[in-house]
């Protein structure tokens, strides 16, 4: 039931009321090209029978509502419609669908449609082609060399080198290998997996990990040392008592790895420290516990070398990261101001500025840090640009307000929809030629008054934001390095003033428009019109995002410090468990995946409060309606977004249930499978006839290798296998090398590891393939340090003589074995991880697919219930719509993370076939369109809600069951796409008509809005702005709707291509 806003809600300015209007229907398209595989068209006869005269307004004198986009209908559609013979029904139980036969599908259209909207990085040449390999090496070698030697990559690989090889030319010293022992090298691996190349917060905070990860390995593997050789009984099976507290230790650590992505540092660390303290030097019958310190000392020297380095060495406590985010992301708003050329790639950077600017801030705050800004200005700095890159979206990207028409007003296609020239109804044999030369009249006239003031305060914004960027690099103290250049002002108070003068013209010419004679009658039936001021409204809100912004910047530049501030670490640790800095995101691989999980969990857990809730229907004016009813109705508020006040008990079960089934995820899978790959590897350790090569040759190195590599994200990739293969190979032979070219002269092999760290510490450091980087570095690390403990006789376990006769570990063998140890630890993670519970990305990809269709559902049910049909007095309030920006800003991240899982399936192997990328991409597009048009919908209904025939209630009640088929028509449609793709099953041939349930209420309403205008006097002049503004909304919020209803066409269309049709 619709409830009674008082005599502000009209009935003409209803969703009837932007039905009413279907007279765009004349020069949009209402059918569907309806193809045949033969390429054969069904086309719509040119007469339009008693649709003419029901869409004539060519003759009204009233204001009349706007014009209002039907969706595109194919024939069978239309004729399923039309013919009703007189005939209708009032329902008061379930909707009832209507199921025509589907049309037929032009393939290579669908197609051509779906190319242009693949992600940028599918634009890149194939990264499995071999004839691209070469020039593409090249091609990045040369970037790479550009890069460091002009901007700041250079300074961190120094930083990064330095804490190395500071490290590794200890380990040359004969003294400190003699006084630090066999494992000396031990110091050289610490200074790479915590390397300096960080800001101070980040380097501080990976120094305690990883010593706490350190201990902790080595405290449980001297627990199962001692447990081992306690008694007789264990002396004999010390073997299998090992390798049971290897497994649970790795299956412990493995297990948090991949759900707490703050520990990462640790549990490495933990996992390095527990393969050395039960493989290495390991016996049955004593334990050697100074091995214990010679691997925590030397461990705790490559800490303090890479902490004195990143202290030291052109320091950075998170100021550059801030100012360098903050810096691209007002260059992507700058971008997205209009007009632009690429909407679509835009639209796109301007949605992962949004969830890159939450990471800027978070990356701030989860480490300590000393800038001049306090956490609580980028907090208020990060929501200002966020509401600006919002209001920066919904702008439409395309509008005539800047080009002056030509030929028939009502015949120019303005929208951003497909249309079919085909199927356009040509009005100019209805409408006579003085109706098409006053409607030009008026399109002139409004351009004319607008399109200069427009215009203007498009460039204040630009100059606004220019400002403000100039500011804050200022601010931050980068703006030398960073830009912008010198001649772009930082005085945003000027920025400002300029702005509001450009809003007070914009506003003062924008309201001559709306009160002017020239659109008191005539306007309603001319589509550019409306189509032009849906333009300006947008702009408007946001000139007032961007003058909220440069206003909080100037307020922040007169209280700012005059020198910078230490800042203690303040995100929420329940939080912060679950998120890392940059570096260490970056060092662990597996950003993508990790990101999009983290992502769809944390949507997937607000979604779910949202659709548990009772649904309670609205009751009719008959029924008493119970006023100290507990029970809501199922929409989204304020109240969501907080935990519900449950008893203890349902508490506790609840979370013990939790628990439960969360260890049949794939945290408990990917624990399994790493333990046992660990455990496997490590045999050879326990048995007799291996034990004497495995402690000569440190066969442990494969068992760590293993652990390194394995990844919870990770799977069948090609590229990695050989990337990683091909480094470890190639530290072997550079560290056989590098001992041969001297024979063993320490200052040879110190200029070899010049050469080769420089660049593999770059891969591992900055490059978008860490992992086979730090393959790379541990193998020529520790290769090329064991080789030089081959002249110190002392510290192996053979006389001197040993090292000289047939057998003996020569530099060669050392060079060889451990290099096939290492290669086989890889290999062995690798295949694992693609044979036991891979990571598929094109599987995910299919279920996150179904999870965002899902997800857009429960949406748009939210949406209707509480911003377009709710009752009397359940207005949503300031924090409703907060909550709602909030979901909405986690969607948009969703999208964004799907798009960057879809770039994964590139790098994939498949036996079957080539993996084609052409309808996820379109599916992604297409639900993500609907999802713009569902806020376009909520933003719109802020201020037109369609209040219809407020006098009338037999009225509403006739709409109520149109309204009820459409909504139930497409939330029945997206269930059913959403569950196809999830359980990758065909989709039904016949589903619910989304098309005719829309063009239902259209004409139901056009109908009731007929009589209505025929009792209603005519509105004075002093309500036509209101009249004219309200219906600028209006245009808005049913184009946003029948745009949803042709989305949901799209998303059939591809969801049937990637899960097929039944039927």
């Amino acid at each position: 039931m619709e409830p009674h806003q008082g005599s502000a809600s009209r009935a003409r300015r209803s969703d009837s009321v932007v039905a009413s209007g279907v007279n765009r229907i004349r020069r949009f398209s209402r059918s569907l090209q309806h193809r045949s595989q033969q390429g054969k068209h069904r086309i719509r006869s040119d007469s339009v029978g008693s649709l003419d005269r029901i869409f004539d307004t060519q003759h009204s004198e009233k204001p009349r509502v706007p014009i209002a986009r039907a969706p595109t209908l194919t024939s069978d559609e239309k004729s399923f419609i039309e013919t009703t013979h007189g005939i209708g029904e009032i329902r008061d139980g379930f909707f009832d669908a209507a199921f025509l036969p589907p049309e037929d599908v032009d393939h290579e259209a669908l197609e051509k449609h779906a190319e242009k909207t693949l992600p940028i990085a599918f634009r890149k040449k194939d990264p499995l082609s071999l004839a691209q390999f070469f020039p593409r090496q090249f091609h990045e070698a040369w970037s790479v060399i550009c890069r460091v030697v002009a901007t700041r990559s250079g300074i961190k690989l120094l930083k990064s080198f330095l804490g190395f090889f500071i490290a590794y030319i200890l380990c040359l010293i004969p003294a400190v290998r003699t006084r630090f022992g066999r494992y000396a090298y031990i110091m050289a691996i610490s200074a790479i997996l915590n390397h300096p190349g960080r800001t101070l917060g980040a380097q501080v905070d990976g120094t305690v990990l990883t010593i706490l990860g350190t201990a902790t390995g080595l405290g449980w593997g001297a627990f199962g040392l001692w447990v081992s050789t306690a008694t007789a009984t264990a002396r004999v099976g010390f073997g299998a008592i090992l390798a049971l507290f290897l497994f649970i230790h790795m299956f412990i650590i493995a297990c948090l790895r991949s759900y707490y992505i703050r520990i990462y540092q640790l549990v490495m660390c933990a996992g390095i420290a527990i393969s050395y303290t039960c493989l290495a030097e390991i016996s049955g019958t004593e334990v050697s516990w100074i091995k214990l310190l010679a691997y925590g000392i030397p461990w705790l020297v490559g800490q303090a070398i890479s902490l004195v380095v990143c202290i030291v060495v052109a320091p950075d406590a998170g100021s550059r990261p801030l100012a360098v985010g903050i810096h691209q992301i007002f260059g992507i708003m700058l971008d997205g101001i209009p007009p632009f050329h690429d909407s679509v790639r835009t639209r796109r950077r301007l949605a992962g500025a949004f969830v890159s600017m939450s990471q800027v801030y978070r990356d701030l705050i989860i480490d300590f840090s000393i800038t001049t800004l306090y956490p609580e200005d980028v907090l208020m700095i990060r929501n200002s640009v966020q509401a600006v890159i919002r209001a920066l979206l919904s702008l439409k990207p395309e509008t005539s307000l800047f080009r002056l028409p030509t030929g028939d007003v009502s015949n120019q296609d303005n929208s951003s929809h497909e249309e079919f020239p085909e199927f356009i109804i040509e009005m100019d044999k209805v409408a006579g030629v003085e109706g098409q030369n006053e409607g030009q009249e008026i399109v002139e006239f409004v351009i004319a008054s607008l399109a200069t003031p427009t215009e203007g305060l498009l460039q204040s914004m630009k100059f606004a934001l220019k400002s403000c960027n100039a500011t804050l690099m200022d601010m931050c103290g980068h703006r030398r390095y960073l830009g912008p250049p010198s001649n772009v002002s930082s005085d945003v108070h000027s920025a400002l003033v300029n702005l509001r003068e450009h809003i007070a013209v914009f506003n003062t010419w924008q309201e001559k428009v709306l009160t002017s004679d020239r659109l008191s009658h005539n306007y309603a039936r001319i589509p550019n019109v409306l189509e032009i001021l849906a333009f300006c409204r947008p702009i408007h809100q946001a000139a007032s995002s961007v003058e909220y912004l440069v206003a909080q910047l100037d307020n922040l530049g007169q209280r700012q410090p005059k020198y910078p501030h230490f800042h203690l670490p303040s995100y929420p640790f329940r939080k912060a468990i679950h998120r890392t800095n940059a570096q260490v995101r970056h060092d662990r691989g597996g950003v993508t995946a990790g990101s999009y999980f983290r992502s769809l969990n944390d949507i997937a857990k607000l979604i779910k409060k949202i659709k548990s809730r009772d649904f309670h229907p609205i009751p009719k004016k008959e029924a008493p309606f119970d006023e100290h009813d507990d029970n809501s109705l199922d929409t989204i508020t304020a109240d969501d977004l907080s935990n519900s006040s449950n008893s203890r008990e349902t508490r506790f079960r609840q979370r013990t249930w939790t628990l439960l089934h969360r260890l049949q995820g794939f945290e408990t899978r990917f624990g399994l499978k790493t333990a046992l790959v660990t455990s496997l590897l490590a045999l050879p350790a326990y048995l007799a006839t291996s034990h004497f090569w495995w402690d000569r040759y440190e066969g442990w190195w494969g068992v760590v290798m293993g652990w390194l590599i394995m990844g919870p994200r990770t799977g069948g990739n090609i590229q990695d296998l050989f990337t990683r293969v091909f480094c470890a190979v190639l530290g072997s032979l550079w560290a056989g090398l590098a001992y041969a070219a001297g024979n063993g002269n320490p200052y040879v092999i110190a200029v070899f590891a010049a050469i080769y760290m420089l660049p593999m510490l770059y891969r591992y450091t900055q490059s978008t393939h860490p992992r086979s980087g730090m393959v790379g570095c541990i193998s020529f690390t520790v290769i090329s340090l064991a080789e030089i403990s081959v002249s110190d006789a002392s510290l192996l376990d053979v006389s001197p003589s040993e090292v000289t006769q047939e057998g003996g570990p020569s530099a060669l063998d050392i060079a060889a074995t451990r290099g096939a140890i290492i290669i086989f630890g890889v290999v062995a993670s690798i295949i694992v991880n693609w044979i036991l519970w891979p990571f598929v990305a094109r599987h995910d990809l299919r279920k996150g697919l179904a999870s965002m269709v899902f997800n857009c559902s429960i949406v748009y049910r939210c949406i209707i219930s509480q911003y377009v049909y709710y009752e009397k007095g359940d207005a949503p309030t300031e924090q409703d719509i907060e909550a709602s920006e909030s979901l909405e800003g986690l969607l948009r991240e969703g999208f964004v993370r799907l798009r960057q899982l879809l770039g994964l399936t590139r790098h994939e192997i498949r036996l079957r076939a080539a993996f084609d990328p052409l309808p996820y991409s379109a599916l992604i597009s297409a639900c993500e369109q609907f999802f713009d048009h569902l806020i376009t919908v909520r933003q719109s209904s802020l201020f037109y809600h369609p209040h219809s025939f407020e006098d009338n209630s037999e009225a509403t009640m006739d709409l109520l069951s149109y309204r009820r088929d459409e909504i139930a028509t497409v939330l029945t449609n997206l269930y059913i796409l959403a569950g196809a793709l999830r359980a990758d099953r065909p989709v039904p041939k016949y589903l619910p008509n989304t098309a005719v349930a829309r063009k239902r209420l259209l004409d139901r309403m056009f109908e009731l809005e007929t009589e209505h205008d025929a009792r209603e006097e005519d509105p004075g002049k002093e309500k036509q702005r209101d009249i004219i503004l309200e219906q600028t909304y209006n245009y808005s919020f049913n184009d946003s709707l029948t745009g949803c209803v042709e989305q949901v066409k799209q998303l059939e269309k591809y969801t049937k291509i990637i899960v097929g049709e039944q039927g």
